[in-house]
Order: structure tokens, then sequence, then C-alpha cells
């Protein structure tokens, strides 16, 4: 079964058909399996993956990767403060991290100006927040696996002797 959630991974429009071929499963079993990792939890939703670059609209959103200091609280860990802070709608993704910082998050704001007053209003005035660092996504060229960027042709004239 471990089969079908790799093949839906990688792409959650194969149809159950497809999906039966490549496994050589029953249809109805594949469909079944479905329905239960959908019933379980196991697959939370499907999802498209947009290249915003190429998408003509004046209101793209800006992300920041943002990395954040915590005091874990007595009791709970980083788990209370981490369900706090990806509460906020801003936060679109986050994260438990070795190193130095504790957590990554991934903030979504309608310009750098929204995101600075997240943090800076919001995130940093929490009481177990020590610290952060900003770093604003310029350009991305993979996500989630999949390279965003088209192949182009070489422009260039080909010159021969």
């Amino acid at each position: 079964m471990k089969e079908i959630l790799e093949i839906l991974e990688k792409d959650a429009r194969t149809t159950p058909q497809e999906i039966a071929r490549v496994t050589k499963k029953k249809v109805d079993a594949v469909k079944k399996a479905i329905k239960k990792f959908e019933k379980d939890g196991v697959i939370l939703k499907y999802k498209t993956i947009i290249n915003k670059e190429l998408v003509q609209d004046e209101s793209r959103a800006v992300r920041a990767l943002i990395e954040a200091r915590i005091a874990p609280q007595r009791g709970y860990g980083f788990d209370h403060i981490a369900e706090r802070i990806y509460r906020f709608p801003e936060v679109v993704s986050c994260y438990l991290l070795s190193g130095t910082y504790d957590l990554l998050l991934v903030v979504e704001g309608r310009d750098i100006q929204a995101v600075s007053r997240f943090v800076s209003e919001k995130l940093s005035t929490l009481d177990n927040v020590r610290g952060t660092v900003t770093h604003f996504l310029l350009k991305k060229y993979k996500e989630d696996g999949d390279i965003l960027k088209r192949a182009e042709r070489d422009k260039r004239i080909a010159i021969s002797f």
C-alpha cells in the first residue's frame, strides 16, 4: 500500500486505474486503500503546485523564512509555543529544528512591510520567543521535489565552421 502513497505523492491526479496498472492490484482494492488513507488522516489533502512567477498577478505575496529561538515551556516543551505560532494566518509552515534556532517558519505577507510587522508585532512579542532571523525568498528554483523553471531554448546563434 506504500506504493499507492508514493504514486499519489508524485502526482495526485493519478487515477485509481493507473495506480492499479502500475502496482498490479485491482482497481477496487486501490480505491478502498485511498479511501482508508483519507479516512485515517494519512492523506490530508490533494495539492496543486503553482509556479507563481509565471502568474501575472500584482497581488503576489512575499515569502520569508524565519528562524526563531524559543524558550520551551515547562511541561509542554516546544509544542505549546509552536502551536501558538503556527496558528497565526501569516505562518504557512512551521518546523522544529536542531541547531542554533528551534523553529523554522515559512511566513507569507502582502509585502515586506507586512512580514516585518508580523515579526515585530506578533512573533517577537511572545514571551517564549528569544530571537529571530528573517530571510526573504528572492526566487524559487525547486519546491517539494518539483523544478519550477522551464527548460529554456538556447537563444544564442549557433556558429559552425
